[in-house]
């Protein structure tokens, strides 16, 4: 198949490569300069969005947020440009549900389909093709698009209509925050309790209270490794997201909106750019202490 991606960060980078290395042909664009091995590999570079999409199949854009979605899909020189009448459009970015049924809309009166498919696991999961993939669209375009999908994840779910996916990423974010901040508080407390916080956590991997988290980000923590897997910034927008969305439904998210501050006060101590899992630089702030390494406890 021939593939377009638009968008090679962090986690398109890999994610590209997979698909590359599958034997699909790859037609690339991302304003960082297309990876070298990805052309050694035998992509092509494009100028724009409108020349991937004329010679794909199927074009995926991975981006950072709904503005960075739109101009590439509608502003000039963009996806909509090249566009066809049974052409396929994936968008894998995290972006805004509501703004998401809009650009569905337009590109389905261009005769083309849409999918919404944002993407859970992080750079790690990017790396390994075991990221979990959520996905709004109609039934017939997500198993034209399967194939592609099972290259980079694992978990792949046809949640429902498009919007419904990113609905679901939304929702996951709002996990994945509350569970980093749970996990800081508590090896922070165990910390300063005088435990060794790393055999804390690995006594709690084999309880009720184990997730991914505390198993990646808790290692995080621990080793003060907060070189970007998934940027704070990244994750405020996410949480933005739900925020907004919770006050268009009238629905209170007391602990996303605790966690979102988290988020700010790390962004207001140059920490836009840390690994979502340094919140717990903002928890450490407000306890005076930091949870120390292997053999450390306070």
């Amino acid at each position: 198949m021939n593939v377009g991606f638009i968008g090679l960060g962090i986690m398109g980078r890999p994610m590209a490569g997979h698909l590359g290395a599958a034997g699909h042909a790859l037609f690339l664009h991302t304003l960082g300069g297309i990876p070298p091995e990805l052309l050694e590999r035998g992509s092509v570079a494009c100028s724009n969005g409108r020349e991937v999409t004329e010679r794909s199949d199927v074009v995926i854009t991975m981006l950072p947020d709904t503005p960075d979605v739109e101009a590439v899909l509608f502003g000039p020189g963009g996806v909509a440009e090249g566009l066809s009448p049974g052409k396929l459009v994936v968008d894998m970015s995290s972006i805004s549900p509501i703004e998401t049924k809009r650009f569905a809309a337009r590109v389905n009166a261009l005769g083309c389909d849409y999918l919404d498919a944002p993407v859970s696991g992080g750079e790690v999961g990017a790396k390994a093709a075991s990221l979990t993939i959520m996905v709004g669209g109609s039934p017939a375009a997500f198993d034209r698009a399967r194939p592609l999908f099972e290259k980079m994840g694992k978990n792949i779910t046809l949640v429902g209509g498009n919007g419904d996916g990113q609905t679901t990423k939304v929702a996951n974010q709002i996990i994945v925050a509350l569970t980093i901040e749970a996990v800081g508080e508590a090896l922070l407390f165990a910390s300063r309790a005088g435990a060794d916080p790393a055999r804390v956590r690995q006594a709690l991997l084999g309880g009720f209270a184990s997730s991914r988290v505390l198993e990646v980000h808790g290692e995080r923590m621990i080793q003060r490794n907060f070189a970007p897997g998934f940027r704070i910034a990244l994750h405020q927008k996410d949480l933005a997201l739900a925020l907004s969305g919770a006050r268009a439904l009238g629905v209170s998210l007391p602990n996303t909106a605790t966690c979102q501050e988290l988020f700010n006060s790390c962004a207001a101590h140059g920490g836009a750019g840390w690994d979502h899992s340094a919140m717990v630089k903002a928890l450490e702030t407000l306890a005076g202490a930091e949870i120390g390494g292997p053999g450390q406890g306070s």
